[in-house]
């Protein structure tokens, strides 16, 4: 996808209704390209530089894998940097979930936002990873279960570290798919695999949670 393809603005931007169950405030961007929906964490009554967007599989929506893993690290997180989560306008379709996932980043850069991560699973993991060289705000990269297919370009990520994880045991996505695209990225580049663990994470939902946080507070300098 060259930079000529990748055209998207937010036009607009409304209160929203979440899901039930879902933390955080609901916020509907207006774009050249759609309405994204999207899950806003932050602190009101402080700023900050940092933030996150996280975006989920083939399917969309907001939780993320391991029970919920998005929703409660943006809460965890929120009294330092602003997660965004956000769901595809159409879910599958790597260049315009690409596109939606820079829309992310673009509501948040827009806000005074200058020191961005992305998170993604399964499918989301190479939407993050074509996504990254887009913005230079972007300073980190998680890809949780990834699929190879549109991750061919994780050279294209460093200088930003990039942290691949991936359950030994996924029969969806074999560990192979991150192995391979750990050789194909560029340091600082980091691998881990959870015995046992399927693909959606659940069996290593906690020791992920903790890994994932400090790794966010480490590379986000909170």
């Amino acid at each position: 996808m060259t930079s000529s393809e990748v055209s998207i603005r937010i036009v607009g931007v409304e209160p929203w209704e979440p899901p039930d169950g879902e933390s955080g405030r609901g916020m509907l961007l207006r774009t050249t390209r759609g309405d994204v929906n999207i899950i806003v964490h932050n602190n009101q009554e402080g700023r900050t530089t940092k933030g996150v967007v996280w975006v989920w599989g083939a399917r969309g929506g907001f939780a993320g894998p391991a029970g919920g893993l998005y929703r409660d690290l943006s809460e965890e997180l929120k009294l330092d940097a602003t997660s965004v989560r956000v769901d595809y306008r159409m879910p599958n379709n790597i260049q315009e979930c690409v596109m939606d996932t820079l829309v992310g980043v673009s509501f948040l850069t827009g806000t005074g936002h200058t020191e961005i991560a992305l998170v993604g699973h399964s499918f989301g993991g190479a939407v993050v990873i074509t996504a990254a060289p887009y913005s230079e705000d972007v300073k980190a990269v998680v890809a949780l279960s990834s699929q190879t297919f549109g991750a061919r370009g994780a050279d294209k990520v460093s200088p930003r570290p990039l942290l691949l994880a991936h359950g030994a045991s996924d029969s969806r996505l074999p560990p192979y798919c991150s192995e391979q695209i750990y050789s194909w990225a560029k340091k600082p580049k980091e691998l881990v695999l959870y015995p046992g663990a399927e693909h959606g994470l659940t069996e290593c939902g906690q020791e992920l949670r903790e890994m994932l946080g400090d790794w966010l507070r480490s590379n986000l300098g909170l």
